[in-house]
């Protein structure tokens, strides 16, 4: 189940960011559709933050289990992998999905001059924030799914 979930997770990062830029070019260009996209943005943030709050709690190898199994909070800021699955990651996206909310609040007001701005800090916090393969010391031979 738990592989699922993750996997689940992964696939929705794709659907976010495509959805993103789509709403990105929409409000910057004033074009029509935006409250539909920003609608479907908005779903897939909030269900692939729940999956992830999930794993966080849940999953023995990272997340908030990383703490009492290094001794501490104090040496999880010093490891970089630890660092990143407890602090950065987590606290990047649900500020990424803020701004994705606050964001939606404005399409729909169809004020797109904020909207866009807070879709690209929003999108600017995604990118740094994710796992991607070439990122140096946040990947383990011993994580699941690395």
């Amino acid at each position: 189940m738990y592989t699922g979930l993750l996997h689940l997770h992964n696939v929705l990062r794709w659907v976010i960011l495509i959805l993103l830029i789509i709403a990105l070019f929409q409000a910057f260009t004033k074009k029509g559709g935006l409250q539909k996209t920003s609608l479907f943005l908005l779903i897939a943030a909030h269900i692939t933050l729940l999956l992830g709050l999930f794993q966080y709690f849940n999953n023995e190898a990272v997340g908030f289990h990383m703490i009492e199994r290094l001794g501490g909070f104090g040496n999880v800021m010093k490891d970089s992998f630890a660092r990143f699955w407890v602090v950065e990651h987590i606290s990047a996206m649900i500020l990424a999905i803020v701004m994705i909310t606050m964001a939606r609040g404005r399409a729909k007001k169809q004020n797109y001059g904020a909207a866009s701005w807070m879709y690209v800090v929003a999108l600017i916090l995604i990118l740094a924030a994710v796992p991607w393969p070439f990122r140096e010391g946040i990947a383990r031979p011993w994580f699941p799914g690395m």
